[in-house]
């Protein structure tokens, strides 16, 4: 269970804070089973109630600092989604995103930005599938790390960078 105060990924919500536990006072609603209220961080003005022992939507801890920084590490070398089709790759898309999985948002990242490329090349424009898919991987995946490394959101995007242009450079040494 977590506690008052403790940062937790709920779903497609994001990274919240949980602000209170304990039973609902509304009518029609159990009054002997727990809920935590949530407020999620980049969402202003809104709140979130779940049952406490919620199975259907993810919600876990979010991820350490050291996690954060060894898969800011890897980002490089983590697998794209492989799917030819765009109907069957935005199925995967939505699947990424709704495991709440700090690797599978990486992989969309990674295949989004590797189909940018190719599309470049061939003179074509980011399709707006990937582009919206970017976004919501990116602003998911940022905020999380955001939480676990200690600063702003807008800032993160260039901490990666950055981390991994000195790995790059320090290999290459």
């Amino acid at each position: 269970m977590f506690k008052i105060g403790e940062y937790v990924v709920y779903g497609m919500n994001g990274v919240c804070r949980v602000e209170e536990i304990g039973p609902m006072n509304l009518s029609g609603i159990d009054s002997n089973k727990e809920y935590y209220t949530l407020l999620p961080l980049y969402t202003k003005g809104s709140r979130v109630f779940t049952p406490v022992d919620n199975r259907k939507v993810v919600m876990r801890p979010v991820i350490s600092r050291q996690d954060a920084c060894n898969l800011i590490d890897e980002m490089k070398s983590v697998e794209r989604i492989e799917v030819a089709d765009d109907k069957h790759r935005e199925l995967a898309y939505k699947e990424a995103l709704k495991s709440c999985d700090c690797r599978e948002l990486v992989r969309i990242i990674n295949t989004v930005v590797k189909r940018k490329k190719e599309r470049l090349a061939q003179g074509k424009k980011m399709s707006a599938c990937d582009e919206r898919y970017l976004k919501q991987a990116q602003d998911s995946l940022y905020g999380e790390f955001a939480i676990s490394l200690k600063m702003e959101k807008d800032e993160v995007e260039d901490y990666i960078e950055h981390r991994i242009t000195l790995k790059e450079m320090a290999s290459a040494s």
